[in-house]
């Protein structure tokens, strides 16, 4: 049954009753009358038909009819007043938003910053979540300094100073969501104490710190590398009040900072008053050489020590840490405080159980080997088929660059891969300046050695054709 109504402005309620139904009468009125909100067939303000006219026509008792425009006043779709007529409260819904355009993903993919989530240690994660749910201090679960859990930054320090040669202390620790948080807290601090310039290598990975420096108003100044990291006396000449540095691995190229341009950065920090931020963000994967420890051991006051466990465990855990100088330690944490009220606590909890049972370094012994395999299969293939690249950064990490010869050119290169489905990606886009030789970045830690032999096949095969 349809009810039209003469007697307000709304033209039709099209309510149609299905009386041998398992849904309450009241409940159908108030979807037809919902619906009609939703679709605009009854805009804002229209006035509805008296309950009773509604009843009548329907054939329905007045009080079956009072429970629905009751129930849409209480959900917000209609008011109304004592002695007043019934009014639509609300407009239209607007028109859903078109589905975003789906990027399909190259059957074969050599992106880069992926660790292999397939071998998460799911087991000993979960072990350490049932010992933080079982063990854990009932204080824990509350708001906490914006430092972090102290069992996670007594066992980071702990591990960091092992590993990696920092020298930190529980108290300079602020545990962070990834390095892409822990950077932008460095950097608002920075900006509010009256920093005015930021340096980044050239090139760089730049889109976590570049939009949030722009966006806090300083001038952000790529610092050209060579073949060994940032280029010290451009560095020195730049002007900056603080610099981002991948110096045991510089991301893209590769290359491991010398133990002279080393001190020579940290005296320059120290001389002009300006923070050296060091992205420690594969440092743990090394293959060919002893691992190179992190500037931070050197001189604690003048560097920020950066890493996080989305390269090691799996991005998906959020979970990051800071060694920053004692002199900012407090407004680092003050700042994280103000950004979301700190980390989860189980997670952070967990993560110190699973640190301090050495799960974290077992789990780091397993994938080193199987990286290195993945590294070698894709060198060996770039040699089979592409002798004319020239790779960098094999040392360590998780991907590494091959140098084009003079007659390729990047885009061509990419843009036929992808046709071919391949995923390979260039470095320009990394680069503030134009110089720099054109060049492909080749992530292979997620990749099968078998998947790694075919894709570079497919890629021999674009470059002959570009070729010819």
């Amino acid at each position: 049954m349809t009810v039209a109504s003469t007697n307000s402005p709304v033209a039709e309620l099209l309510i149609e009753l299905r009386r041998d139904g398992v849904v309450p009468l009241h409940r159908q009125i108030e979807a037809a009358i919902r619906d009609g909100i939703r679709a605009g067939r009854l805009s804002r303000g229209s006035a509805l038909p008296p309950t009773r006219a509604i009843a009548a026509a329907l054939g329905v008792s007045r009080g079956v009819v009072v429970e629905a425009y009751q129930q849409l006043v209480a959900e917000g779709y209609l008011t109304s007043r004592t002695g007043g007529y019934t009014q639509v409260a609300m407009g239209a819904l607007a028109a859903a938003a078109p589905a975003p355009a789906v990027v399909r993903k190259p059957r074969i993919d050599f992106g880069y910053g992926r660790a292999d989530v397939t071998h998460f240690p799911r087991a000993a994660w979960l072990r350490s979540i049932r010992t933080v749910l079982t063990d854990a201090p009932s204080e824990r679960f509350g708001y906490l300094s914006g430092h972090g859990m102290p069992e996670l930054r007594e066992a980071l320090a702990e591990y960091l100073n092992r590993v990696r040669g920092t020298s930190a202390r529980p108290e300079n620790v602020v545990i962070c969501n990834g390095y892409a948080q822990g950077s932008a807290l460095l950097i608002q601090v920075l900006a509010a104490a009256g920093a005015r310039r930021l340096g980044v290598e050239d090139p760089s990975a730049g889109d976590d710190a570049r939009p949030v420096a722009e966006g806090l108003g300083l001038e952000v100044v790529g610092v050209p590398v060579d073949a060994d990291g940032i280029e010290v006396p451009a560095l020195e000449r730049s002007g900056v009040d603080a610099v981002i540095l991948t110096p045991s691995h510089q991301w893209p190229t590769g290359g491991v900072l010398s133990a002279e341009a080393r001190v020579a950065v940290l005296r320059w920090a120290a001389r002009t008053g300006a923070l050296v931020i060091e992205d420690d963000y594969d440092a743990e994967f090394r293959y060919d050489r002893t691992p190179v420890g992190a500037m931070q051991g050197l001189v604690p006051d003048v560097v920020a020590y950066a890493g996080s466990a989305s390269k090691t465990l799996a991005p998906g855990l959020r979970i990051g840490w800071l060694v920053v100088p004692a002199h900012l330690s407090d407004a680092v944490a003050a700042a994280k405080v103000a950004a979301d009220r700190g980390s989860p606590a189980i997670d952070q909890l967990a993560f110190a159980d699973f640190v301090r049972r050495g799960e974290f370094d077992r789990h780091l012994r397993r994938m080193r080997p199987l990286y290195r395999r993945r590294r070698d299969a894709l060198l060996a293939a770039l040699s089979r088929r592409l002798p004319d690249f020239e790779p960098a950064g094999r040392a360590a990490g998780q991907h590494l660059v091959a140098w084009l010869p003079p007659d390729l050119s990047e885009a061509s290169v990419v843009a036929a891969a992808a046709a071919r489905d391949v995923g390979v990606y260039g470095v320009s886009p990394y680069r503030l300046s134009s110089r720099g030789r054109d060049g492909l970045i080749f992530g292979y830690a997620s990749l099968s050695e078998r998947t790694i032999a075919e894709g570079i096949d497919v890629l021999a095969e674009v470059v002959a054709a570009l070729r010819r």
